[in-house]
């Protein structure tokens, strides 16, 4: 359910440029030969073509990919998620030193019930 959150989240967001420079204008030049292939072709493969050629287009004139900004977004979440558990994972080793040292100074003294039970 989260997923869909996020992706119509990413859909609904003001669209920031995430394509630039070469990746954008590969994509314009990409997205005007597969329209044109497309239209050559005609029929439903052509349709296709047309369809895939078009996305390719709008992602170079808008400088925007959702796809990109999603995967974006699960590369940063993972990203998080590494740090959290390489922190926790550091306050775990902290831990069990605190309690190594603290085991090694400690001393038992008193009655041991199960070698010395009380009478």
């Amino acid at each position: 359910m989260s997923d869909t959150k996020t992706l119509i989240r990413a859909l609904q967001d003001k669209p920031e440029h995430n394509v630039q420079g070469w990746e954008r204008a590969g994509s314009v030049a990409g997205g005007v030969i597969m329209v044109g292939k497309g239209l050559r072709r005609g029929g439903l493969l052509g349709m296709i073509q047309v369809a895939i050629g078009g996305v390719a287009l709008a992602r170079g004139i808008t400088g925007h990919s959702s796809v990109k900004s999603l995967l974006e977004r699960g590369r940063n979440d993972l990203d998080n998620l590494r740090a959290n558990i390489e922190r926790t994972g550091a306050e775990l080793d902290a831990l069990r030193a605190s309690a190594d040292a603290a085991t090694r100074t400690a001393t038992v003294t008193g009655n041991d019930s199960l070698k010395n039970p009380k009478s």
